[in-house]
């Protein structure tokens, strides 16, 4: 698919970090990737509005979870060789701690949450679920290991009055 982009983000293009941050290394506080994040959503409703900002952070997720399951996961394993690797590697980033709640891989249909996420954990309560980019990650995840498409959906999060952040994942009939 032919593309007028300037930027298509491939893995390799997160760079050297040992040679670019000798002393700082790969650890940064969650408030600076939350200040990136929340203002760059701010700045992007402004402009083309929530629900289209809303669409872009599940398409960046997206993009990124398939990119961070080709080359942080192993996907040779069966599913729950996955989903323990799965689990211990986002640990390892800091970016959350999974559960599998209910798991049906014939249906392809899973509850999963992610508590002390990088999102959302300790936000107050403001009615509103944040995670539209870990929706988008989740499916992009779920897709790289399975081939098969997903609905991903945030049904409970720390912005709603929850303690962790619960998802839906639903794979999807061609």
């Amino acid at each position: 698919m032919e593309t007028n982009s300037k930027y298509n983000f491939e893995w390799k293009d997160l760079g050297n970090i040992a040679l670019g941050r000798p002393n700082l290394g790969t650890s940064t506080h969650v408030l600076v990737y939350r200040l990136m994040q929340y203002t760059m959503r701010d700045v992007l409703e402004k402009h083309l509005g929530p629900e289209k900002t809303n669409e872009i952070f599940v398409e960046s997720g997206y993009k990124a979870g398939a990119e961070f399951c080709k080359n942080a996961i192993d996907c040779t394993l069966d599913f729950d060789g996955f989903m323990a690797h799965l689990t211990a590697t986002l640990e390892k980033f800091g970016i959350g701690i999974l559960r599998v709640e209910k798991a049906d891989v014939g249906t392809m249909s899973f509850v999963l949450t992610v508590s002390e996420d990088l999102d959302c954990s300790g936000l107050p309560y403001s009615g509103v679920a944040f995670c539209d980019y870990d929706e988008g990650f989740i499916a992009g995840i779920m897709h790289t290991y399975t081939g098969v498409d997903f609905k991903v959906k945030e049904v409970d999060c720390w912005g709603t009055g929850e303690r962790t952040c619960r998802f839906t994942v639903d794979g999807q009939s061609r």
